[in-house]
C-alpha cells in the first residue's frame, strides 16, 4: 500500500493507496486481452492502476489481488464489462479527422450512388457516436431521406458505457463545436438548460444509425456486405497478431470496391493483407 497525504483544514488525513504489483497487472491484462484483444504491454501499469482504483473502492476492495479474484470468478459478465469500459480509452468528436468526410463525400459517394444499390457503412469502435453521427450528417447532405439508396450506419462498440451516449444522441455545447455552424442548426437541436446547453441530434439523422454492442473478436451476427467499414484509432490497442485477424475478417465482409478507413496514426503496411492503398488512412479491396 501507498500513503498519499491529503492537505486539509483539520488533522492530516491519509488515504491507502493500493498498489498494483507484476502479478496483478499480468493478470489483468491476460483477462483484458483475452476478452476485448487489447494488449496492455509493460510501461501501461501506471493508467490501468489509475483506471482500476475506483473499481476497488465501488466494491469495498482494499487490494488488486482481490479485484484480481473477483474478475476470475465472476460469471456473469458485469464486472468484465466494468472493467473494459474501464480499460478502453474513448476520445473522440465529430468531424475527427475531416479528410475521411471529405474522401467520403467527394469520392466514395459518387460511385455508391452509380451503382444505386442501398449504401450500407459500418463504425466499428463507434466510442459515445459522434463519428457514425457525422458520417450521417455527411450522408444525409447528399442523400435526402426518401432516396432509394437508403444509407444506414451500424455503429458498434464494446464498451456499455459509450454507447449509452452513443443511443441517447445528446451531447454538451462544447462536444459540438467542431461542427460546422450550419450544419449544427439542421441537424441538431437544443435541449437542457440555459445554464447547461445540450445539443440532441436529430430524428432523421437519428435513424440511419443503428447503435449495438459487439466485441470486434467476437462471431459476428451481421452479414454486410458494407461499403464503407471506418475503425479509425482502434486497432492501436491490438498487436500484431490481432490486427490482422481483424483486418482479414474485414476484408470478407467489405463489398467489392469498397473500403477501410483507418486512424491517421495507423496504417496497414507492416501488416499481411489484401486492400490496395488508396490514400494515407484509406484503403479499397478490389472489385
Amino acid at each position: 500500500m501507498n500513503e498519499v497525504d491529503v492537505p486539509s483544514s483539520g488533522p492530516r488525513v491519509q488515504l491507502v493507496q493500493p498498489r498494483l504489483g507484476e502479478a496483478e497487472f499480468e493478470a489483468i491484462g491476460r483477462i483484458v486481452y483475452e476478452i476485448a484483444g487489447i494488449d496492455l504491454y509493460r510501461g501501461k501499469e501506471a493508467l490501468v492502476r489509475n483506471r482500476l482504483v475506483h473499481r476497488l473502492r465501488a466494491l469495498g476492495l482494499e487490494r488488486f489481488d482481490e479485484y484480481v479474484a473477483r474478475l476470475e470468478a465472476d460469471t456473469t459478465g458485469a464486472e468484465l464489462s466494468e472493467l473494459i469500459d474501464a480499460i478502453t480509452t474513448n476520445e473522440t468528436s465529430f468531424f475527427r479527422e475531416p479528410q475521411h468526410f471529405e474522401f467520403l463525400q467527394q469520392t466514395v459517394l459518387p460511385e455508391l450512388r452509380r451503382r444505386g444499390r442501398p449504401i450500407r457503412i459500418w463504425s466499428a469502435g463507434c466510442s459515445t457516436g459522434e463519428e457514425p453521427y457525422t458520417t450521417a450528417i455527411v450522408l444525409r447532405e447528399a442523400i435526402p431521406p426518401d432516396d432509394p439508396l437508403d444509407p444506414r450506419i451500424l455503429a458498434t462498440d464494446i464498451s456499455r458505457r459509450v454507447l449509452g451516449v452513443a443511443r441517447s444522441a445528446v451531447y454538451s455545447e462544447d462536444g459540438v463545436s467542431r461542427v460546422p455552424k450550419h450544419l449544427r442548426h439542421r441537424y441538431f437541436r437544443r435541449v437542457g438548460t440555459a445554464e447547461e446547453r445540450k445539443y440532441a441530434v436529430v430524428e432523421t439523422v437519428r435513424r440511419m444509425v443503428r447503435v449495438a454492442r459487439l466485441n470486434l473478436f467476437d462471431p459476428w451476427p451481421m452479414r454486410g456486405p458494407f461499403d464503407v467499414v471506418l475503425c479509425r484509432n482502434v486497432m492501436i490497442y491490438f498487436d500484431r497478431a490481432k490486427q490482422e485477424q481483424l483486418v482479414r475478417r474485414f476484408w470478407e465482409i467489405i463489398a467489392p470496391g469498397g473500403y477501410l478507413f483507418v486512424g491517421h496514426a495507423e496504417s496497414l503496411g507492416p501488416l499481411a493483407h489484401a486492400f490496395r492503398y488508396v490514400r494515407p488512412a484509406i484503403y479499397r479491396k478490389s472489385e
